[in-house]
């Protein structure tokens, strides 16, 4: 059983917060610091959580695990694995310092999003302080519990702005008894016209991405549902087909490196390529791109807004502007809402969303 330290630094938190309340300093909170290029510049004063760790609950039976959020999130796997079971929604870690914290504030998924869920999805309660200092918790330890749900939710995705998390319940999933990869050799719109009704199909696909001519196919469940589908499917068994969706998780395969601008392009799965002749790599079945380019902002946005989608500068580029959507009036007013709620002096991570945020 890997060694996860329990570290209860909830009083000394609170405490920070409280300091900086009375200060007015703001702080820019932080775990393992793996995603600090995820978003806009940030500022303020460090907190570091990463050191708040340790297992609160966890019986492999109710598919629950409790953690504090400064736990690595490499030990949380390594501890659900012993026990054959896994996160559903494959987050990347991009660094061994990856906490159970950052991955929920930064709500990145890996290639089994579409088909194992986001990590808003597996999030079923949280503990966190608020920007009085105060110490709140959401939601429950049981898949069937809906009182707060959706305030736990919010802490997905949200980038430290909301409060500093302190404590997850998570839902797991057993992990399969079977898994392969098989590659095909077809452009990128062949790909799409493949996917299109392999997706409306009970297919155990588990991962689905286009790239350099090659599309890539991981199917996982019982031994008998994958062998017949590999059969059905096609294409041949790479020699490492794990490593290569690790590494598409990890953003460590070729197309990933160099300085251009990475795009995250997320549109409708069917949605044509266009006629950009920049880098792309297809994931998530077609419902995510991801693109290198130089080219102008409102150029790259304006392409997925006519796909039916949106784009997010998500490495490189000038992270002092908006790298993130723009959103609506009515859904700006709601952001500045739920920040006034649970932070009404502004205090964790302002700007790090967006500039007016």
């Amino acid at each position: 059983m890997p060694e996860i330290p329990e570290n209860d630094r909830t009083e000394e938190l609170q405490a920070a917060v409280r300091a900086a309340l009375a200060d007015r300093e703001p702080l820019a909170v932080r775990g393992g610091g793996t995603k600090a290029f995820y978003g806009r510049a940030g500022t303020g004063q460090p907190l570091e959580v990463s050191g708040h760790s340790g297992i609160v609950n966890y019986d492999p039976t109710e598919l629950v695990v409790t953690v504090r959020s400064g736990t690595r999130l490499a030990d949380l796997e390594a501890l659900l694995a012993e026990h054959g079971q896994q996160l559903a929604c494959e987050p990347p870690h991009f660094g061994t310092a990856a906490t159970v914290g950052g991955m929920v504030a930064a709500g990145l998924a890996g290639p089994r999003r579409p088909w194992g869920g986001a990590v808003r999805d597996a999030v079923l309660g949280a503990r966190l302080l608020n920007g009085s200092g105060e110490v709140l918790r959401f939601g429950g330890e049981v898949m069937k519990n809906v009182a707060g749900y959706d305030l736990s939710r919010l802490m997905a995705g949200s980038l430290g702005t909301l409060g500093v998390l302190l404590e997850v319940s998570l839902k797991v999933l057993p992990r399969p008894a079977m898994v392969c990869t098989r590659v095909l050799e077809l452009d990128g719109r062949e790909a799409l016209e493949r996917l299109a009704p392999w997706g409306r199909q009970p297919l155990p696909v588990t991962g689905a991405a286009h790239l350099d001519g090659r599309l890539y196919l991981r199917l996982a469940g019982n031994e008998a549902a994958v062998t017949e589908a590999g059969e059905r499917l096609g294409g041949e068994e790479p020699a490492d087909g794990t490593g290569f969706w690790m590494d598409l998780r990890e953003q460590r395969l070729p197309f990933f490196a160099g300085e251009t601008p990475l795009w995250r392009l997320s549109v409708p799965p069917a949605a044509p390529l266009g006629e950009g002749r920049e880098p792309l790599l297809i994931d998530w079945g077609g419902a995510q791109r991801w693109l290198r380019s130089e080219a102008p902002a409102e150029t790259i946005r304006e392409a997925a807004g006519e796909a039916g989608g949106h784009a997010v500068l998500f490495r490189g580029g000038d992270r002092t502007g908006e790298v993130f959507a723009p959103l609506s009036g009515p859904l700006m007013t709601v952001h500045r809402n739920l920040k006034r709620s649970l932070d009404p002096h502004g205090l964790f991570n302002p700007g790090r969303m967006y500039g007016w945020l």
